[in-house]
């Protein structure tokens, strides 16, 4: 999922910098789910705790999969609740750390995963 990431995208996942398009979806609290994989080399670090503290969302674990001891990477599925452009921050810093992310279908929400 590594690519390039232009100027603007680099400044949108900076968790201090202000990108402004006029776009007002972008302000709209809106939610999202997605089922991420963070391989067990990053187990000391708190990717999901900056979600809230650096992009400001608001973030329910709905599951997890976790290996005894942190040998294996770990699968958690997350509820994601911000605006759209800080859910589209925090992606692009997925994606910085280049992790595996599968994003829920919204359309149809009936088979839950």
């Amino acid at each position: 999922m590594s690519g390039s990431v232009s100027d603007d995208s680099r400044a949108a996942a900076e968790p201090d910098a202000v990108v402004t398009n006029g776009n007002e979806d972008d302000r709209r609290p809106t939610q999202t789910r997605i089922r991420i994989r963070i391989p067990k080399n990053y187990q000391d670090e708190p990717v999901i705790s900056r979600l809230t503290s650096h992009y400001g969302l608001t973030v329910n674990i709905t599951a997890a999969l976790l290996g005894a001891n942190a040998r294996d990477d770990g699968w958690f599925d997350l509820e994601l609740r911000g605006t759209s452009e800080q859910i589209r921050s925090a992606l692009l810093y997925f994606n910085e750390l280049d992790l595996e992310i599968w994003k829920e279908n919204t359309e149809d929400q009936s088979d839950g995963w």
